[in-house]
């Protein structure tokens, strides 16, 4: 059975950093995101990685944000430094398998129960 457990959440003032984790279980996938979703607004994509280590990131969080992948380990990494009020939301971990456009919700087959990120100003 697959599963994506989050990490890593919580309350940090505007600038501060926080670094959420995503740890998968039941078998491997070429593509592991995050994307996240602010109340009265869509799920939007924040950052992706495939096995090879091609990165992929949404205009708003580059230079900010920073995703890395353990596929030993099959987790992925999202360091959030620099954040800001507007980067409140809550953050999902998805997983896919054969994703094709990676910021793209509907490609992934995968996702964890989410964690809140909140930044105050």
């Amino acid at each position: 059975q697959v599963q994506l457990v989050e990490s890593g959440g919580g309350l940090v003032q505007a600038g501060g950093s926080l670094r959420l984790s995503c740890a998968a279980s039941g078998r491997t996938f070429s593509a592991m995101g995050w994307f996240r979703q602010a109340p009265g607004k869509e799920r939007e994509f924040v950052a992706a990685i495939r096995w090879s280590g091609s990165t992929y990131y949404a205009d708003s969080v580059k230079g900010r944000f920073t995703i890395s992948r353990d596929n030993a380990k099959n987790t992925v990494y999202l360091q959030m430094n620099s954040l800001k009020p507007e980067d409140t939301a809550v953050y999902y971990c998805a997983a896919g398998t054969f994703v094709t456009r990676v910021a793209a919700p509907t490609g992934y087959d995968s996702w964890g129960q989410g964690t809140q990120v909140t930044v105050s100003s």
